[in-house]
C-alpha cells in the first residue's frame, strides 16, 4: 500500500511531494516571479509542510536551480537531436520551438528570467543559468558546422543571442517576436554558407 503522508491543512497525500513541490515552483516562479515567491506559499501550493519541503531541497536556491534544470535539461534536445532535418533546419527549427508551445505569447525564457531576479553570480542558479546558455550556443555553433558555415562559433553566438533577444523583446512589448527572429536567422544563416552549402540546404 502507498505510504501517505498529512499536507499542512490535513489532507492525506500519496508520495511525490518533490514532484509537487517542482510543480507548484514552475506556476508560481514562472507567473509571478522568483523573488516574490517565498517557502511559506510554495508550501501551500504543493500541500506539503515546510519540514517535508526542506528534506527535499536544501533551501529556495536549491530548488530554484533544480527548477531550471527541469525546463530543458538535454538542451533542445528536441531540436538538435532529430535526424529527419538537415542541419540548416535544424537551425531554424530551434526558434520555432518556443512559439508552438501553445497558443499564448512565448513566456520570458527562465534562464534569462532567473539571471535578472538573483544578482548573485556565485547562486546555484545563476551558475545553470549561465551554462544552460553556453551549451545552447555550443549546440548552436555544431549544427552550424554540420551545415558547413565558415565560422560555425560566429554562428552559433550570433543565433543564441537573437533566441535570448526574441525572448526579451516578446515580454517587453506582449506581441511574439519569434517570427520576426526567425526570418533574421535565415539571413545570417545562409549568409554564413557557403553557396554550394546552402543550396543544398546545409546537407552535411
Amino acid at each position: 500500500m502507498t505510504k501517505l503522508e498529512m499536507g499542512p491543512q490535513g489532507r492525506r497525500r500519496g508520495r511525490g511531494a518533490r514532484e509537487r513541490i517542482l510543480s507548484a515552483s514552475q506556476r508560481l516562479f514562472r507567473t509571478q516571479g522568483i523573488n516574490r515567491t517565498g517557502m511559506d506559499q510554495l508550501c501551500a501550493e504543493a500541500q506539503v509542510s515546510k519540514r517535508t519541503a526542506y528534506q527535499h531541497f536544501a533551501g529556495k536556491d536549491d530548488l530554484v536551480a533544480e527548477y531550471l534544470r527541469r525546463f530543458d535539461p538535454d538542451v533542445m534536445a528536441g531540436v538538435f537531436d532529430r535526424t529527419d532535418l538537415t542541419p540548416r533546419e535544424r537551425l531554424l527549427a530551434a526558434f520555432e520551438l518556443p512559439a508552438s508551445r501553445s497558443d499564448e505569447l512565448t513566456p520570458l525564457c527562465p534562464y534569462i528570467e532567473a539571471a535578472v531576479e538573483i544578482h548573485d553570480p556565485g547562486h546555484p542558479a545563476s551558475r545553470y543559468a549561465r551554462d544552460y546558455k553556453l551549451a545552447l550556443a555550443a549546440r548552436l555553433a555544431a549544427a552550424a558546422r554540420e551545415a558547413g558555415a565558415t565560422d560555425p562559433e560566429q554562428l552559433g553566438e550570433q543565433l543564441a543571442l537573437l533566441l535570448d533577444g526574441a525572448s526579451a523583446r516578446t515580454r517587453v512589448l506582449n506581441a511574439e517576436s519569434f517570427p520576426t527572429a526567425a526570418a533574421i536567422a535565415a539571413v545570417l544563416i545562409d549568409n554564413a554558407l557557403p553557396a554550394t552549402d546552402r543550396d543544398r540546404g546545409g546537407e552535411s
